[in-house]
């Protein structure tokens, strides 16, 4: 079976629903995803929205996430090691912050948010609170697989 990601909140390609964007309770959905491939020795995820209009947004950085767990529970919280995550840490996103930030676009067209996880054949070692471009650098050459969830999201006019 093909390394997959998948959410009970959500379909790919449908809507996130309001309670896990900033017009709702701003919390992270469960996330659930397939065994990894052989060799994995940790997970990462990076959640962007390539369609802000200031350019690629990261709403959400997770890495060290151990290769056994298969799923992330709703509302991750923001600490650098999330409770029963000790080797994890939220990198920072584009907010600013660690942890999560749920989708928040301008009103109008609806915008993408895509939800990546990478199986790796490393540890990434000692990051603080790393960016998505920290993250990247870490990871090159140590990607297995990547699994892909998509979800929009739409503010009212």
């Amino acid at each position: 079976m093909a390394f997959a990601l998948t959410s009970p909140a959500f379909e790919t390609g449908q809507p996130i629903p309001a309670r896990f964007t900033a017009d709702g309770d701003d919390i992270s959905p469960t996330l659930e995803w397939t065994a990894p491939p052989g060799g994995t020795k940790s997970l990462a995820l990076i959640v962007d929205d390539p369609d802000a209009p200031a350019g690629t947004w990261v709403h959400w950085i997770l890495a060290g996430i151990p290769p056994d767990r298969t799923s992330l529970p709703e509302k991750v919280a923001a600490d650098a090691s999330p409770a029963g995550l000790t080797q994890t840490v939220n990198g920072k996103n584009s907010f600013g912050r660690s942890g999560y930030g749920g989708p928040d676009p301008p009103p109008g067209a609806a915008h993408r948010y895509f939800f990546k996880l990478y199986a790796l054949d490393t540890l990434l070692g000692d990051l603080k609170h790393p960016t998505k471009s920290q993250l990247l650098e870490k990871m090159k050459g140590h990607i297995l697989e990547q699994a892909e969830l998509v979800g929009t999201y739409q503010k009212g006019d």
